[in-house]
Order: C-alpha cells, then sequence, then structure tokens
C-alpha cells in the first residue's frame, strides 16, 4: 500500500463517528503482529523508541535520526498506517520543519507536536509548557513541514496536568485556528475535561492512555474521540518475557523444558511472511 493511501484509511477514521484503540508498535514485527489481529492503524511512542533503540528512559535522548529510522523500519513493510508521537519536534520551530519532513519521508500516516518544554531546563524538575505564541510557531511550521496533504498532523498538549483546563481550550483552539488536523490530550482523565474540551474545539480529538473514568469505547466517541491510547503494554510484555526467558536459561534451565519451538513456528512463518518469500525465491531463483 502507498504511504499516500495509509494516511487516507487514518483520515476515514479522524472523520467517522467511533474511537479507534491503536496497536503499540515497535518494530518491524509488532506492527506485522497488529496488521494480523485487524487492527486499523497503529501507535509508535517516542518513550518506546527510546527504550528499543538506546535502552534509554524517556529523557528526550533520542535523536531525530533514530528515531526516523527506526519509524521508517516500522512503516516500510507493513499496511499498517502508523501514528507517531513526535515529542516537540527535537527542538525549535525550524526543527519542527524538519522533523515533519522526515517522518512523512519514513512512511508515518499520522504525527503529533507536543508543546512541552523539552528537554528539561537546568534547575528544573516538573513539566513545563512552551508559551502559546511559541506553540503556534512550531504548529505552523509542522504544517509547512507536510509535502504530502493527506499526512495528519496533530497538536498535542499536557496542560491538562500541567497548566489547567482554562490554558488547555486556549492552546487546543489556538491551534485549531492555525490548521491542525487534531489535537492530542495527554493527562486530560476525566468525563468532566473531555465535555469541557469537546465544547470548544470541532476537530478530533486523541487521548493519551485512558483512565479507568474513559474506557468506555463508545463514549469516547459520541464525543469526538477517534484515537485514544491503551498504554504500551506488548512492549512491556516483550521485555519481560526476554527477561524471564533468559533468567530461567542461565539458572540451567534446558530450553525443551521451557517451551517447545513447534509452538512459534507457524507464528513466526506468518509475521515474517514465509511464503511470500518462498514464492519470490521460486519466481525469481528457482529455474
Amino acid at each position: 500500500m502507498l504511504d499516500t493511501d495509509k494516511r487516507l484509511v487514518f483520515r476515514d477514521i479522524l472523520e467517522g463517528n467511533k474511537c479507534e484503540f491503536p496497536a503499540s508498535v515497535y518494530d518491524s514485527i509488532s506492527a506485522r503482529i497488529g496488521t494480523e489481529l485487524g487492527f486499523k492503524i497503529g501507535m509508535f511512542a517516542g518513550s518506546i523508541a527510546s527504550a528499543v533503540v538506546l535502552g534509554a528512559p524517556d529523557y528526550i535522548v533520542l535523536t531525530l535520526t533514530e528515531f526516523a529510522q527506526q519509524a521508517r523500519r516500522i512503516c516500510r513493510g507493513n499496511e499498517l498506517p502508523i501514528l507517531v508521537d513526535a515529542d516537540h519536534g527535537y527542538g525549535n520551530a525550524l526543527n519542527v520543519k524538519r522533523t515533519v519532513e522526515e517522518l512523512e519521508n519514513a512512511g508515518v500516516s499520522a504525527l503529533t507536536i507536543e508543546d512541552t518544554l523539552l528537554p528539561r531546563q537546568h534547575g528544573s524538575r516538573e513539566i513545563q509548557l512552551i508559551s502559546i505564541e511559541e506553540g503556534v510557531g512550531k504548529m505552523k511550521a509542522a504544517l509547512a513541514g507536510r509535502i504530502d496533504p493527506a499526512l495528519v498532523v496533530a497538536g498535542r498538549t499536557s496542560a491538562f496536568q500541567v497548566s489547567g483546563p482554562e490554558d488547555a481550550m486556549l492552546r487546543a483552539k489556538n491551534y485549531e485556528e492555525i490548521g491542525v488536523d487534531a489535537m492530542f490530550f495527554a493527562g486530560l482523565s476525566t468525563r468532566k475535561q473531555l465535555e469541557t474540551i469537546r465544547n470548544s474545539i470541532s476537530i478530533p480529538i486523541m487521548l493519551g492512555s485512558l483512565s479507568p473514568e474513559l474506557e468506555d469505547q463508545e463514549y469516547l466517541g459520541s464525543m469526538g474521540v477517534r484515537v485514544a491510547l491503551q498504554g504500551h503494554l506488548p512492549y512491556m510484555a516483550g521485555v519481560k518475557a526476554v527477561h524471564d526467558t533468559l533468567k530461567a536459561l542461565k539458572a540451567g534451565k534446558k530450553p525443551s523444558e521451557l517451551v517447545k519451538s513447534s509452538q512459534y513456528s507457524d507464528l513466526i512463518k506468518k509475521v515474517t511472511r514465509t511464503s511470500d518469500h518462498d514464492n519470490w525465491i521460486s519466481e525469481f531463483l528457482d529455474k
């Protein structure tokens, strides 16, 4: 599927009336599994990228080049439209424009740019936001960096948890006015907050990890939420499985005592599309 076609699928979701829970993915295989299981979209988070690429926490030490390279690996072999968390755009407004250019070229279908002050400033331990004026400049730069009009550019703010609902509404309105396709809210945790923002903007809403109060998918759809994350359990489960398996082997367990390889062979063949490669061998290599 062409990149533009995947982006149009994502836009259809934004223009619909239902909320989608994306598959949290971090490499080609996890995205392939999301596709095989019937997810309509995938999400590649900056925090997970830092862990996968660097083995580092989400302290904004990952570079744009590293993030875009991993995004490209995820997108190139999958039909799943991918939303990525582009953090603060890796710098000021000019860096944001470059970020959008690189991620569009990598094949992503949608991206978010946030107005958090990143990386953390010297002497500060609390989350801070840039000014609305600078946030508007970043959103304008993001839109200017887009070549394919089908690419979704969403504004993102943590204002609900940092500066309160009034500031969140003001930022969302300003970003909507300059043309972002959607608004992503991190830290929005109550129905009252969601209803307040729904009455303030008309563009689609995206939400970060859901509080128990906001786990009703039908309710979210009725409130204009089109994408809502469910955390990043697949990556966490993968890390736990690797840890426990290696720990057991180091402790002296035999591979045959842990699992039979035949239990996984069919799944691995499916997600690596072995049959496709076998067909290509027959077509291109065999006489």
